[in-house]
């Protein structure tokens, strides 16, 4: 069995009759974050996030990103599992981070990734990048995007409660791909894994989610200089406002012949 599924055995019933199957569900599972800084004898925790488990520590480190926390991943010293759902990341010397500044409660849940804000003003971060909009990808890369994402979203196709978040290039060439019961989980996870390789800003790449653009995530994207985001689903009156603010391009209900340019433009 793959790491986040769960097998069980269920009721399926069809035109009446009932019967008794096996059958797979997503794993959803606390994941606690926590910050030392090396002036302190303990680690502290800064959120628990409902998350299928699996790249636990791209998540943390994601997550610390997308939030302001950490700038660089040079600021880093490690970053490890502990037990099941902790992870524990550690700063060099002379590296800390203002936890005030973050006005976060310790609850994440893997549908929302902004319930945890204490109040309105927190939850705009800022980026350290500046994007310059993109030109829209051609019909045929964008297209070719949701083809690829269906061969690749493993645990979508056998539980069909996944979300994933993938980078391509402007061929259309899938970079990096990753999936989480939460939407904004996927993304922090496909973040911190390019974070990790001191791969950022990625503003000359297609960022695809597989479901709808929130806000949320829309903002995470900004803050890693991604400069053109595709949804398959729908995009919401803040997600495009934030998009047009930063020079984002943002393409929304991608279907197999047909799409909606929400901010952007095309030669």
């Amino acid at each position: 069995m793959k790491s986040g599924l769960h097998k069980l055995q269920i009721k399926r019933i069809k035109d009446a009759s009932v019967a008794a199957v096996e059958d797979v569900v997503a794993v959803e599972a606390p994941l606690e974050i926590q910050v030392q800084m090396t002036n302190e004898k303990s680690a502290k925790s800064i959120s628990v996030t409902m998350r299928t488990p699996g790249n636990d520590v791209a998540l943390a480190l994601g997550f610390l990103f997308t939030e302001g926390l950490i700038k660089n991943f040079k600021q880093v010293k490690s970053a490890f599992q502990f037990g099941e759902n902790v992870v524990v990341v550690q700063l060099y010397e002379g590296e800390s981070i203002e936890l005030q500044n973050s006005e976060r409660n310790f609850y994440t849940t893997s549908s929302c990734g902004v319930c945890g804000k204490s109040s309105i003003d927190a939850i705009k971060t800022h980026s350290q990048y500046e994007i310059k909009m993109q030109e829209i990808p051609s019909d045929e890369v964008l297209f070719g995007l949701k083809k690829t994402l269906e061969k690749q979203q493993s645990l979508f196709s056998l539980t069909g409660g996944i979300h994933a978040a993938a980078l391509f290039d402007f061929s259309g060439e899938i970079k990096y791909i990753q999936e989480d019961v939460g939407r904004h989980n996927a993304l922090d996870k496909l973040i911190g894994e390019v974070f990790q390789k001191q791969q950022l800003p990625l503003e000359n790449h297609i960022l695809l989610l597989s479901g709808r653009a929130s806000f949320e995530l829309v903002q995470k994207a900004i803050m890693a200089g991604i400069g053109t985001i595709v949804a398959v689903g729908a995009p919401s009156s803040l997600a495009v406002e934030l998009a047009s603010e930063y020079n984002q391009t943002l393409i929304g209900f991608l279907k197999q012949d047909s799409y909606n340019v929400y901010s952007g433009f095309r030669e």
